[in-house]
């Protein structure tokens, strides 16, 4: 049930926000709860859906809200079954994507928060597309919801959720924001701050305004290179927020929260990946507190970078560990449906 122009998407408002809007239309308060349920714990789609409302209520339901703005319109799952990438078209026929990964104990799933990319990071397939537009709150929350719906039927649920999908969360500040608090409401979604990770490139006004939060929700920040020039090749962003600026407010960041920041690396073959790049990086991050995620590059079609090998790869980890900084080196996932990080292109239908 795509929206109509005088219709709102109903997981664009928080709890509060519904509430305002049936006490408009004299609804009591305790009606919003058995909506609220019914989205996010019944995971019912339409109105109709509502069996427990009274229909003129259901009806009013159908005028005012949309239940959908991301429509599926193709699913690919990777030979090992165990990722699948769903394009969705947006209203404006705008698209995203969103991965799912399973694993043994928990379900991830791999959130946009816009179509498209205005950081043109060089080797990210979504910044080599460019940027179209933000997502709202609720084009955020639904692409949960949607997974959700799917993972109901095996009594799961997605446990984890990771914001780097299509886009730069912190361009979508106040949208992203306010998806998080729809999705940790222990009403609704109730999925723990814990549970949540933010990806961000390196918006460092952004990041000393999540800081001030002191949210419980996990911060990653896109690293890939310590020397500045380096890092500007690659990571536009770099000229605005150099480097050790970059690293100061991450270091407020860990004071102010007292929580692990996580440093992303993609390990491009003879780029970043030498035991000389490692030793640096470990003396930049020397006394934080920090984990490094070290993942080989995953290819796109309009960067010719490598991905670096096992071998090196473990050598990075090992000079990284040797120096106190500790580094995981990250499975793949998906990279046969273009699931990966920096794979996201809406180019699922092509």
């Amino acid at each position: 049930m795509s929206s109509s122009p005088t219709q709102q998407l109903i997981f664009d408002f928080s709890a509060e926000e519904l509430k305002n809007s049936f006490a408009e239309h004299n609804l009591p308060a305790y009606r919003v709860k058995q909506v609220w349920k019914g989205i996010y714990q019944n995971g019912w789609s339409t109105p109709a859906d509502f069996y427990n409302l009274p229909f003129t209520m259901r009806n009013m339901l159908s005028s005012q809200f949309s239940f959908q703005n991301c429509v599926p319109i193709k699913s690919i799952k990777s030979k090992d079954k165990e990722t699948t990438k769903v394009l969705f078209s947006l209203p404006d026929q705008r698209k995203i994507e969103t991965v799912w990964m399973q694993y043994t104990e928990r379900d991830t799933l791999c959130v946009s928060t816009q179509s498209g990319c205005a950081m043109g990071c060089t080797f990210c397939a979504t910044g080599q597309m460019g940027f179209f537009r933000n997502l709202s709150a609720g084009e955020i929350v639904e692409q949960v919801v949607y997974f959700n719906r799917i993972l109901a039927s095996k009594q799961k649920k997605v446990k984890n959720i990771v914001f780097m999908g299509m886009g730069e969360p912190f361009q979508n500040y106040q949208n992203l924001l306010k998806a998080i608090e729809i999705i940790n409401d222990p009403d609704g979604i109730n999925l723990g701050s814990r549970r949540m990770t933010v990806s961000t490139v390196g918006i460092v006004p952004r990041i000393m305004d999540f800081t001030s939060l002191k949210s419980q929700v996990n911060l990653a920040v896109s690293l890939h290179a310590v020397d500045d020039e380096l890092r500007s090749s690659m990571l536009p962003i770099n000229k605005k927020y150099p480097v050790d600026v970059l690293l100061e407010a991450c270091r407020k960041y860990i004071d102010q929260t007292h929580r692990r920041i996580t440093f992303e690396w993609a390990l491009i073959e003879e780029v970043n990946d030498t035991p000389a790049a490692a030793y640096e990086l470990a003396r930049k991050l020397h006394g934080m507190l920090c984990h490094v995620n070290a993942i080989p590059l995953n290819p796109t079609s309009k960067y010719s970078g490598k991905a670096t090998t096992r071998v090196r790869a473990e050598k990075f980890r090992d000079t990284l560990e040797k120096a106190g900084i500790p580094c995981t080196i990250r499975l793949r996932r998906g990279i046969d449906i273009q699931a990966g990080c920096g794979q996201l292109a809406s180019t699922t239908a092509d």
